[in-house]
């Protein structure tokens, strides 16, 4: 049984056999153990929008997510599992996390492990990089580090026609440069959930038991 925190209703992980969803209904801040855990903690404020976007009427504050981020860090840690956020959070660094870099794989970081990942390999249609932060008795196996092939960007970020227009001028035809719908742009691919949950689950294996090949 894994613990998914932090996680859409109706979403991927609803209705999985040995997965225990939170949603914001259950409010994965309760999360008490004691399974591991993917977690999924919202990004908004610490991404590079985090004040609301150039045309945001309310400027927000850098963090400002409730302790979400922290919760679902206290989780991994203490129970095991992994937890992932966009690539260029600055999540990781506010809570004494160092940030991975891409296609550096897996790197040693706090009490766990960190990588940047593309999700483009996992079944999203854009490269979408990723942090993931991972604690368990295991270290966590290899991924994909190579290099996307060329698709749509999550977001160019356009302020007008124009901008799009001359943007469009200057990008190889095969490069689809229109923005994803905000549902693509959040939805987990199902290979990737599929390999956050194995992650999660390899947390728990003992060392022993994993010496032995089972």
């Amino acid at each position: 049984m894994i613990a998914a925190l932090f996680v859409a209703n109706p979403g991927c992980y609803i209705g999985l056999p040995n997965v225990d969803p939170w949603d914001k209904d259950r409010d994965a801040r309760l999360y008490a153990g004691p399974h591991p855990v993917v977690a999924h903690p919202p990004c908004e404020r610490w991404g590079r929008y985090w004040h609301g976007g150039p045309s945001a009427k309310v400027r927000r504050t850098l963090g400002d997510d409730e302790g979400c981020f922290r919760s679902a860090l206290d989780s991994v840690k203490r129970w095991g599992g992994v937890l992932e956020h966009p690539e260029a959070s600055h999540a990781f660094l506010h809570h004494g996390l160092r940030p991975p870099r891409w296609r550096e794989g897996w790197k040693c970081t706090s009490d766990g492990w960190a990588c940047c990942v593309a999700q483009g390999h996992y079944g999203h249609r854009a490269r979408k990089l990723t942090w993931l932060y991972y604690v368990g008795n295991i270290r966590p196996p290899e991924l994909d580090w190579s290099i996307p092939e060329p698709r749509p960007r999550l977001d160019y970020g356009f302020h007008s026609a124009a901008e799009r227009a001359a943007r469009k001028s200057v990008v190889a035809p095969r490069v689809n440069v229109s923005r994803l719908t905000t549902t693509e742009n959040l939805a987990t691919p199902l290979a990737f959930r599929d390999l956050l949950i194995d992650l999660a689950r390899l947390s728990a294996k003992p060392y022993a038991t994993r010496a032995m090949g089972s």
